[in-house]
């Protein structure tokens, strides 16, 4: 598996990601999902145990397309980009069609409420089996046990997961074992789905100018983490793929 800082990143694609999602579900497994940009990656490089935790996981796609072009770089030539937003829509078509129950955990009130009413217009035989937007507080374990219990017992076999990063890949993981499903985290796919954040032009997202789009729509909020995690991923990495081609430790620096 390679490892882009030391987080390991599958060169999948749609159609597996899908095909793998739709397996599992059939087969009622625990499964965890993620969707790895460079925020993901450099928050796993600066916590050993958040990054131990990802690697732990099922499958972690190359949603963003600076790691599609680091997976390349490392010699994985058919590396492409398995886009968080996208692989939801992929996998609530095919779970429409597989008649494969889904539930939606995250995201605002008003956020959740206009995803489930546009998944709904889109997907009419889509079942949804269940849908909880939690509070932003941490939970007690008496909070997170019903919540627990109340998506086993709805019947859900995949779960998309909406609570930003680290918050939701870390509760994936939490979950993973608990909850016999396909866990999704998802993160900004809720509000592109919902229509409440506006996507980048595809031109951006294939040229990897996507953070540009989205740091001038919400510059506040997204500042320290462009800033700080962009300009290290790049030094970081290169120093990786040096390391790698003189034949030294390829995750130096980790």
């Amino acid at each position: 598996m390679p490892k882009i800082l030391g987080l390991e990143v599958s060169a999948t694609s749609y159609a597996d990601t899908v095909g793998k999602s739709l397996d599992w579900a059939s087969r009622q497994e625990s499964r965890a999902v993620f969707f790895a940009n460079v925020h993901v990656v450099m928050e796993a490089y600066d916590d050993r145990q958040f990054r131990e935790s990802l690697n732990g996981g099922d499958l972690t796609c190359p949603d963003g397309v600076p790691l599609v072009w680091a997976l390349r770089a490392l010699g994985n030539r058919n590396a492409s980009r398995v886009y968080g937003p996208d692989s939801t829509v992929a996998l609530l078509a095919a779970a429409e069609e597989a008649d494969v129950p889904v539930g939606f955990y995250g995201g605002s009130p008003e956020v959740l409420q206009q995803l489930i009413e546009r998944v709904r217009q889109k997907h009419p035989r889509l079942r949804i089996l269940y849908e909880l937007s939690p509070p932003f507080r941490p939970l007690s374990a008496e909070e997170d046990e019903e919540i627990t219990q109340g998506i086993t017992s709805s019947g859900v076999r995949m779960l998309f997961v909406g609570l930003g990063c680290p918050k939701q890949e870390k509760w994936v993981m939490d979950h993973r074992g608990r909850i016999p499903a396909v866990m999704f985290a998802v993160g900004a796919a809720f509000d592109f789905i919902a229509g409440t954040t506006p996507q980048a032009p595809r031109w951006m997202m294939r040229s990897g100018l996507e953070w540009v789009f989205r740091f001038a729509s919400e510059p506040k909020r997204l500042a320290r983490r462009y800033l700080k995690h962009n300009p290290r991923y790049v030094a970081f990495f290169l120093w990786q793929l040096i390391g790698s081609r003189a034949g030294h430790d390829s995750n130096i620096g980790v």
